[in-house]
């Protein structure tokens, strides 16, 4: 079968073209999957698109009219892709329902360290010969609390760090993690944990309910000097309540992996182009902030298993079987 892969980044194209090897015929593009790339799926049965890829009602079936059958997915997230249509249209979807959590929670913890301890600030100066320790001042972390919103895999393994910190922990979840609990974790409802948290770590979702789960009110019910990390999916915060939070001089840092706005931007580059979008403009201008273009996955044991499900993804459909991964079976 031959696949075509929208969105390969540099770093994985070798790795699926070894992973494909032998099984199917592959063909990467740079190029994202949007509805003016889409056309370029005509032919090919099955395509493999990015976790920003769009994959709404008219991208669906553009790729539908030129013979896709199957969208396999790089990526646990879905919420890009309108199942409803895909299942209308009787295409099989699969994602990756597993990859390494600890390079998510590694991750954030990365964001929420150098926020802290003002590492990009420091960097920068002495890249510039200037030593200076003014603005540069930090906090342990022992003692303090750490919220965590999402007590999954990758947020058991964003506490088990925490734990090691020696930090209190808080968890916000519909359905406690016994693990979490044995870590000494307390579950309490999200506006108490906002409430007490000196960090908080967003591992949920995104969904109809978790959209803008951080609002305007929510922001509000946090510490002035709190800070406040999402490796896990824009749409969970409320951008604009953000940059008002931040305008309004609240929050010791803020470290951001994902944007809700960021299909189109993040894994571009715009460094010669600039941006249009005000609101992430803004939002950078603010110094206690740190935003990376949703690379917390980005590790080689992440990436090798996401290729290594991917291939048995498109695999499973030729042959005609399936697995835990099929969101949408074939019509």
């Amino acid at each position: 079968m031959d696949v075509l892969a929208f969105g390969v980044q540099t770093d994985e194209k070798p790795l699926l073209e070894r992973a494909f090897a032998g099984h199917h015929g592959l063909h990467c593009l740079d190029v994202f999957l949007t509805e003016d790339t889409a056309p370029l799926a005509a032919g090919h049965e099955a395509v493999s698109t990015s976790v920003n890829a769009d994959l709404g009602a008219r991208v669906l079936r553009t790729l539908a009219a030129g013979g896709t059958r199957l969208v396999a997915q790089r990526s646990t997230g879905f919420n890009n892709i309108d199942l409803d249509v895909a299942r209308e249209l009787g295409m099989t979807v699969a994602r990756v329902s597993y990859y390494s959590p600890y390079s998510v929670a590694e991750f954030a913890w990365t964001l929420a360290m150098a926020v802290n301890r003002r590492v990009v600030r420091a960097a920068h100066r002495t890249r510039d010969f200037d030593f200076r320790l003014d603005g540069l001042l930090g906090r342990d972390m022992r003692g303090r609390t750490v919220g965590v919103l999402g007590t999954g895999k990758i947020g058991e393994a964003f506490t088990r760090i925490a734990h090691g910190f020696g930090m209190r922990l808080l968890g916000w979840d519909l359905a406690e993690n016994p693990a979490c609990r044995e870590l000494g974790m307390a579950y309490v409802g999200k506006e108490e944990l906002l409430a007490a948290s000196d960090l908080v770590s967003l591992h949920v979702p995104l969904t109809e309910k978790t959209w803008h789960l951080l609002d305007a009110d929510a922001l509000a019910a946090m510490k002035d000097d709190a800070i406040l990390v999402n490796s896990s999916r824009g749409g969970l915060v409320d951008t604009d309540a953000l940059v008002a939070a931040l305008r309004a001089g609240r929050f010791a840092g803020v470290g951001l992996d994902v944007y809700e706005a960021e299909a189109g931007l993040f894994h571009v580059d715009r460094s010669l182009t600039g941006v249009d979008d005000d609101t992430l403009a803004r939002l950078m201008t603010f110094p206690n902030v740190l935003v990376t273009s949703h690379q917390a996955f980005y590790t080689q044991e992440a990436v090798g298993e996401i290729v290594a499900a991917t291939l048995r993804n498109v695999t499973d459909y030729a042959e005609g079987r399936r697995s835990e991964n099929v969101l949408v079976p074939a019509g």
